[in-house]
């Protein structure tokens, strides 16, 4: 019987081109005759800030229901008008006014199975931008009043446009909270940080509106309805890396 001698040496390149690492630590890449190691630490901050809504965003308009298309639309035109009118004399600027919605639809009365029309039913809104909230109630109330019983105000948000003061102190928040974070890991690991070689900033969503509607509307009251902005909020996230120095 033939014995098959194979060298020890191919034996223990057989053993670990088998073994599979369950991990890699780190990438190694050839530069030259150099070996790079790359090895970072990677975190996040938040910065959030707040501060007093500029802008108040009112949707309101009219609904009417008339016997025929005709006569609602025609009527609802005049009192849209009239609505668009008042918000201008309040101070509200036309370029700060967009018509939101316009629909016409008939009404039915259903009673033993069948059905009798009512009329139709026109409804006109728009969107308008308050940016003077000390006279946003009167304003509100000046336009409903023009709508008189039609009037209908479905709801208003804050907004807050003038936000670079705030965005730029959420960014610099959010980079003291990623550098005392990664400061923070370096120490616990015994490794010196380096400088950020990686910067990347998340968009953070818009601050949500605050919603307002009033219980009634068409009349003229003799104290304006109260407007409260309260505060808003924005929020900057930045994911940084920093080298691990050594």
């Amino acid at each position: 019987m033939k014995r098959l001698l194979i060298p020890l040496a191919a034996i223990s390149l057989m053993l670990s081109s088998c073994a599979e690492p369950s991990a890699v630590a780190a990438q190694v890449q050839p530069i030259g005759d150099q070996t790079l190691l790359s090895s970072t630490i990677a975190v996040s901050g938040t910065g959030l800030v707040t501060g007093t809504p500029d802008t108040l965003i009112v949707d309101l308009g009219v609904q009417v229901m008339r016997p025929t298309v005709g006569e609602a639309t025609e009527e609802a035109a005049q009192l849209a008008q009239a609505v668009i009118d008042a918000l201008k004399a309040g101070g509200v600027a036309e370029r700060d006014i967009q018509t939101n919605n316009y629909s016409i639809w008939p009404e039915h009365d259903y009673r033993n199975d069948s059905q009798e029309l009512r009329g139709y039913r026109v409804s006109n809104t728009v969107s308008a931008k308050i940016r003077d909230l000390e006279k946003a109630g009167e304003a509100i109330d000046a336009a409903t009043a023009a709508g008189g019983n039609d009037a209908i105000v479905s709801g208003i948000r804050f907004d807050l446009e003038a936000d670079g003061e705030l965005i730029t102190a959420a960014r610099e928040a959010a980079w003291n909270d990623a550098k005392a974070k990664a400061e923070q890991l370096a120490g616990l690991a015994g490794v010196p940080l380096g400088k950020a070689v990686s910067i990347s900033e998340t968009s953070s969503p818009a601050p949500p509106p605050v919603y307002y509607a009033r219980e009634s509307a068409g009349a003229a009251f003799d104290t304006a309805t109260p407007i409260q902005p309260g505060e808003a909020s924005v929020s900057v996230v930045i994911t940084v890396q920093f080298a691990i120095d050594g």
